[in-house]
């Protein structure tokens, strides 16, 4: 078949993708016809010529990865994946935006259905790019040999203005300039449109100029012509710049309603109304949700083609996993590390240390046993402590690197360790002080929604910061995680329930995980067997102290405070002290667990931490209380500031006396 016979039927399949949209968002009477109908082109070169993947090998680790950054066009990807073979059915197209489908209204993470990535928020999907490019490069190191090549794969981006004007896409860019990701193409559909207005009312900028300063080489194409962007394409993946490549691909919004094409109003719903008309111009049948016995045929054929093409890598990786055992191994290992109770990470130790240095010490036993583990960091490897050493540093020079130094670029931090989460070989843990999570919330969100690995080292837990005030010291930080669904939040108060916490966190292959750890430095809680700890972290809280007598009340806290906890039932009897430093695991335990913890019978309890009060309420009761910090902090000593909030021994031990 020649190239413009391959031209005309993807030309043909690309108005047909036009008319799935169409009746798409008709029959959702929701959703956005933009980018669907202006990049209709585009996503026929990709899918019907350029992108090297496999449908019926969805986690084929040498397969192109294509992310649709601007998720409210993901009428544009359901399409393109329902043709190219992938588990996205006409019936789930048919019943776009409805509970019932798999054609959600913004892409979520599924590989089996061929998307990559949750995307949805603008932005984020060109960070994941640069996580997924970054995490390609790094197998792409460790695996191949002088005799064979298994990863040579591409991660190309699609996106548009409403993702390059957040702020998160230039953090990200930049660091792929900076570490020279050559395998990551970004497609800009440069429309000149946002949703309220012309371009021109928000932005007057240089966007080819701004690209070159991060970095990247630049390519111009004609969006909205398949031969033309093919080309381009193709002069871009070998130019051999060693950059990240930018696309500008110039394209017409809404391009096929003649009505509202070019224009705002091509954004979102608005051309429906025009959409028999359209079609009639575009040569498409009235019936709905048409596909062409022609279009069908040829992607029946690109699947057998595109098998055929895995089958030829497939016998390369037998012979290289021949070869190289060790590392086939490595690529094979898909179950949590194991933490054994010999002490083999989490040995006691009656060192007063602070929780993140504990946390650095556990690091290094977790990376010494998985060499997949990555560390980063926003410019605070120092602080945070979670720098693998003898691990180096990722750069341009040294993609070996597991150390990767982000500079103070949290939002793009996160979600750059959300497209290494993604990817699903690497384990990657990022950091910065936890008040500055606030920078990574939205990031984070989304790994909790799209059920990711990543670890998150928050240091600097409290107003016990002191001098650096209340700019730096988190107060309601720590509860606005915990309100983040499927994300657990851990607070450890000693080196073993540090060692507890990294133990959750790496089971924790569906979830993300906020570690919160102190600054300050605090006692080992030695006489609480170390097992327990870790094991009571694992479940979420745990009964840290058993009280002498009968059960009179009950303390529970986390972090730092429970050491006060601790001192204060030491001198009550009838007193029980709870470590909770996981709300989220607690709450997933059998109700017998947590009535063995917190007996309802007990009516009085008392809970402190250094933080607000709300999510304590629901387990010390209407009757309990709750010593906190509801206020902002100032500029102090860490013990000046305790006191002036009750955080203090005597205080508790009032609040334990009090009927």
């Amino acid at each position: 078949m020649s190239d413009g016979d391959v031209e005309k039927i993807l030309m043909t399949a690309a108005n047909e993708t036009r008319g799935l949209a169409m009746d798409a968002i008709a029959a959702a009477n929701s959703g956005h016809l933009g980018m669907p109908m202006g990049c209709a082109e585009i996503g026929a070169a990709l899918f019907g010529i350029l992108l090297n993947f496999d449908p019926s090998h969805p986690d084929w680790i040498n397969r192109d990865r294509f992310i649709l950054s601007a998720g409210h066009g993901s009428m544009l990807l359901y399409a393109w994946l329902h043709l190219a073979g992938y588990e996205i059915s006409m019936d789930d197209i048919k019943n776009f935006r409805k509970s019932n489908s798999k054609a959600h209204g913004h892409p979520e993470f599924d590989k089996n259905s061929g998307i990559e990535c949750t995307t949805g928020p603008l932005g984020q999907g060109v960070a994941n790019a640069v996580g997924m490019a970054l995490s390609c490069k790094k197998l792409a190191v460790m695996c191949n040999t002088a005799e064979h090549t298994i990863v040579d794969n591409r991660v190309v981006c699609l996106c548009g203005d409403g993702c390059l004007q957040e702020g998160i896409s230039s953090e990200a860019c930049s660091l792929a300039g900076h570490w020279r990701l050559d395998n990551l193409i970004i497609v800009f559909d440069a429309n000149g449109v946002t949703l309220d207005a012309d371009l021109s009312k928000s932005q007057s900028e240089d966007v080819p100029k701004r690209f070159e300063s991060y970095g990247f080489e630049i390519f111009r194409s004609n969006g909205n012509n398949i031969r033309d962007f093919v080309a381009t394409f193709r002069n871009a993946e070998l130019s051999g710049s060693g950059c990240p490549k930018l696309i500008i691909a110039e394209t017409i919004i809404g391009f096929g309603i003649d009505e509202v094409a070019g224009t705002n109003k091509a954004h979102g719903a608005a051309g429906i109304q025009f959409s028999n008309a359209a079609k009639g111009k575009l040569g498409l049948p009235a019936e709905k949700f048409f596909v062409s016995d022609g279009t069908k045929e040829f992607f029946a054929k690109k699947r057998i083609e595109r098998g055929k093409r895995y089958g030829e890598w497939s016998e390369t990786f037998g012979e290289w996993k021949t070869k190289n055992p060790k590392l086939a191994g490595m690529l094979e290992r898909n179950g949590p590390i194991i933490f054994d109770d010999s002490g083999t990470i989490a040995e006691s130790t009656a060192e007063k240390m602070s929780t993140r240095v504990a946390s650095g010490k556990i690091l290094q036993k977790v990376a010494k046993s998985n060499k997949l583990m990555l560390s980063g960091s926003a410019d605070l490897f120092s602080s945070a402590c979670n720098y693998i050493a003898d691990g180096g540093d990722f750069s341009a020079k040294n993609v070996a690197g597991k150390n990767i130094f982000f500079g103070i670029r949290e939002h793009a931090m996160a979600a750059i360790s959300n497209g290494i989460s993604y990817e699903g070989l690497f384990r990657i843990c990022c950091s910065t002080f936890l008040v500055f999570s606030d920078y990574m919330r939205p990031a984070m969100r989304v790994a909790a929604l799209a059920k990711l690995g990543t670890i998150f080292v928050l240091t600097h837990d409290s107003i016990a910061v002191g001098e650096d005030g209340p700019t730096h010291q988190p107060v309601e930080t720590i509860t606005s995680l915990r309100c983040i669904p499927n994300l657990d939040v851990v607070r450890p108060a000693d080196y073993c329930e540090t060692a507890g916490a990294w133990e959750l966190a790496i089971a924790n292959a569906n979830r993300p995980t906020a570690l919160i750890l102190s600054r300050q430095d605090l006692s080992s809680l030695e006489w609480i067997n170390s097992v327990k700890k870790r094991r009571g972290v694992m479940l979420g809280a745990y009964v840290a102290r058993e009280e002498t007598g009968n059960l009179e009340r009950i303390i529970i806290s986390s972090g730092s405070e429970l050491h006060l906890a601790l001192h204060v039932a030491s001198l009550m009897h009838g007193t029980r002290v709870v470590s909770m430093p996981c709300m989220e695991a607690f709450d997933r335990q059998p109700k017998h667990y947590a009535e063995d913890v917190l007996p309802k019978a007990c009516k009085k309890r008392i809970a402190i931490e250094a933080g607000i009060s709300m999510p304590w309420h629901k387990y010390v009761g209407s009757d309990g209380k709750v010593i906190s910090v509801d206020d902002f902090g100032y500029s102090g000593r860490m013990s000046d500031l305790l006191n002036s909030f009750g955080i203090t021994l005597e205080n508790l031990k009032e609040f334990a006396e009090c009927p």
